[in-house]
């Protein structure tokens, strides 16, 4: 009879603790999606995407596929920082957005330089792409040139219904995941 005892003791307290997440998820439902879909350096984001006139929540989106906000991330391909940028594309962008205070060092080692630039090149790759929020991500995976190529060769219409028309089975999951991640951001905080 004692073996039945602390196990009926476990069931109770299992059972009330169960009761008690039960209850803080119907009355704050957003702690829960907030502890699933976390986003860390929001002060940066912030401030890089209104310098940019982007939504913040875009930019969390891509940072959490690109290297889940991993602030000294380098990717097998040599992509590095937060936002993953190749060496080259983080160099072109200081020179075209004149980042004079900035270098690739600063972009793969410190957040808030790798967002700043980020944050720049989506702006920039959303003016290329007139807005199109796939075509814009598929060219920052892929890169613009490339992209343009599949979009002047009637390879993809750069819809997101026709994403399987994307050749790189990479960029197609990663435009997959970065929409995943913002439709989940933009449920869960609304904004930040």
């Amino acid at each position: 009879m004692s073996r039945k005892r602390p196990n009926q003791a476990r069931r109770r307290w299992l059972w009330l603790l169960a009761v008690a997440v039960a209850a803080v998820l119907l009355v704050k439902p957003e702690w829960f999606g907030r502890l699933i879909y976390p986003i860390s350096y929001t002060e940066e984001i912030k401030a890089s995407a209104k310098m940019y006139g982007l939504d913040p929540l875009l930019i969390a989106a891509i940072i959490r596929v690109e290297s889940n906000f991993k602030e000294n991330a380098v990717s097998a391909k040599g992509a590095v920082g937060i936002m993953q940028l190749m060496p080259e594309t983080a160099q072109w962008i200081i020179e075209q957005g004149a980042f004079r205070d900035l270098t690739v060092e600063d972009a793969a080692s410190r957040a808030s330089a790798g967002i700043r630039l980020g944050a720049w090149y989506v702006r920039e790759l959303s003016r290329q792409f007139d807005g199109n929020l796939p075509v814009v991500l598929a060219a920052y995976n892929a890169g613009p040139g490339r992209v343009r190529l599949w979009l002047d060769e009637q390879v993809w219409d750069g819809r997101l219904e026709t994403l399987d028309q994307i050749p790189y089975g990479e960029t197609r999951h990663y435009v997959r995941r970065v929409m995943y991640y913002y439709k989940k951001y933009t449920e869960v905080y609304g904004s930040i």
